[in-house]
């Protein structure tokens, strides 16, 4: 999408979101050792807040971002950094 939509001034990227604590995820923030786990894994050492989707989704949609294009932007805490 974004090479079809990037010559109409259009920019395609997404939010590679990780692990947040949502309804759906309460399980897993739940279950100590997941939990343990994932916070160990995480190099920021904590789940994520879906409140730290919003920066970033600002950054996207905002003139700041206005050559960024086919991009996903990680908001992981840096756990793909570890993978």
């Amino acid at each position: 999408m974004a090479i079809d939509w990037g010559q109409h001034g259009i920019q395609v990227n997404g939010l590679g979101p990780g692990y947040f604590k949502t309804e759906l995820t309460k399980a897993l923030v739940d279950d100590a050792a997941f939990s343990n786990w994932l916070i160990g894994r995480t190099p920021s050492r904590r789940w994520g807040n879906v409140e730290d989707l919003a920066g970033a989704a600002i950054f996207l949609a905002s003139d700041a971002s206005n050559f960024v294009n086919g991009h996903v932007l990680y908001v992981d805490g840096g756990v793909t950094t570890t993978l």
